[in-house]
């Protein structure tokens, strides 16, 4: 069972065909059924490509992609927001965020054990209270296509961008976020409970907004460009930030392509499972 979570942690879209004949490759003799059960006792299956978290719903409004060829200058200008699931040893949460495309700062963020759109509610109304975009991008998941989260949205005057459909990259920022998140942390500490889950998630982000230099930034932390009256020592170096990349769609799509098919980590071995 400890070479099962060691397979699935390092490759989490593995389901038990795959980690059955990894197990057969590293020298064990067993067969899919006994793999099969064994997941199934772990709670464990693969992570891609599902759950579909950005399914839509059909009888939901769709929004144009408003994005293409535009110079993102400014903090507050676009701001992106999308969903991902966190696993943990007895199944998923949910952690939807808010990050301004111009500084990668993360404005706003929320942790739920279901998808429905209240999570995404709160976090947009955590959001609000610091800033206010001009435009709002998302996919054509439901959350963001229900009624409760498009008024939220037009109530507050804010232009609303969606992907098209199939095209992950239009939300680029922000899947490039999840990676940084579960390269860096996540997968690496290795969350036990969704009380484990939230400080690590807060601690990391607190840490990815302030002090982590970003290279797409010109070695700067997103605070130092979002907060334009921060003071002199976040602020070193900002003349450069004309140079950076702010066309969503300039980004060289073959470099990128892995976004797209899901995260994979080096992680230590884990603690030997213990079932009731």
């Amino acid at each position: 069972m400890n070479e099962i979570y060691d397979i699935w942690v390092a490759r989490p879209y593995y389901g038990y065909r795959r980690i059955t004949w990894q197990l057969r490759e590293d020298g064990y003799e067993v067969n899919r059924k006994r793999v099969y059960r064994l997941m199934q006792k772990m709670n464990l299956q693969a992570i891609y490509p599902k759950p579909r978290l950005s399914a839509a719903n059909k009888e939901h409004q769709t929004y144009p992609y408003l994005l293409e060829g535009m110079k993102i200058d400014r903090p507050n200008q676009v701001w992106m927001t999308d969903i991902t699931y966190i696993p943990l040893p007895r199944g998923f949460v949910y952690l939807v965020a808010i990050i301004d495309v111009y500084s990668r700062y993360v404005v706003a963020w929320e942790l739920s054990n279901s998808l429905d759109t209240d999570f995404c509610l709160a976090m947009l109304e955590k959001a609000l209270q610091e800033n206010k975009p001009e435009i709002l991008h998302s996919d054509q998941g439901s959350q963001f296509t229900s009624e409760a989260w498009i008024k939220a949205v037009q109530k507050e005057g804010i232009q609303i961008s969606m992907d098209g459909k199939g095209r992950c990259l239009d939300n680029v920022y922000i899947e490039r976020f999840w990676r940084s998140l579960k390269y860096e942390d996540l997968y690496v500490n290795s969350p036990q409970t969704v009380t484990e889950a939230r400080q690590i998630i807060a601690t990391y982000i607190e840490f990815y907004n302030h002090k982590r230099f970003h290279q797409s930034l010109n070695y700067k932390v997103p605070a130092a460009l979002y907060f334009p009256s921060a003071p002199r020592g976040l602020m070193d170096s900002v003349d450069n930030s004309s140079e950076l990349p702010t066309d969503p769609t300039a980004w060289n799509k073959n470099k990128n392509l892995d976004i797209c098919m899901g995260i994979n980590v080096k992680k230590e071995r884990q603690n030997t499972f213990s079932l009731n």
